[in-house]
């Protein structure tokens, strides 16, 4: 899909690089799951919190000079017309998972997706909203959210509050 005709404004192109990563994702964590028994498989995830740092960055350039500026991280190159590339990263946990209990380590991948299926949700309202402003709430109400849950946790690594 050409989302590059679909980006008028700054919001609208951030909100597409959150539908092209969490759909990059999606399909990760779907080959995760798929893989549980192929020898030698080591679980993959998207840099997440690299990928919300950049987004952070990205919006402090918009908010002081106007712009929105993507810039390059280790993982994630940008590119013209709206290309992104991001490179997966071992998932540590996920692999101790998989080699000790299958089924937390299916669990884990599943929880991923759905948190995963979510943020897609989130954006792709987002943008609609911001296509139509006339459809609905505004979207105001709904970038506080959005902008909020980039700075959530990074989910590839175990929540040390977790019980």
């Amino acid at each position: 899909m050409d989302m590059l005709s679909l980006i008028p404004d700054n919001l609208s192109e951030l909100l597409v690089k959150i539908l092209q990563f969490t759909e990059q994702r999606r399909d990760l964590l779907y080959r995760n799951i798929h893989n549980t028994r192929t020898p030698g498989f080591i679980p993959q995830d998207m840099p997440v919190l690299e990928f919300a740092g950049a987004l952070n960055g990205a919006l402090a350039e918009h908010v002081h000079n106007h712009r929105l500026l993507f810039c390059d991280t280790e993982n994630i190159t940008f590119g013209p017309n709206s290309l992104m590339q991001i490179a997966p990263i071992a998932d540590t946990h996920a692999e101790t998972l998989l080699r000790e209990d299958r089924d937390e380590y299916l669990e884990w991948q599943v929880n991923k997706l759905l948190e995963n299926s979510l943020n897609r949700k989130v954006a792709a309202e987002l943008l609609r909203f911001n296509q139509d402003p006339d459809s609905g709430l505004p979207p105001s109400c709904f970038a506080v959210a959005a902008l909020n849950d980039t700075r959530r946790a990074d989910t590839s690594q175990p929540d040390s509050n977790a019980n």
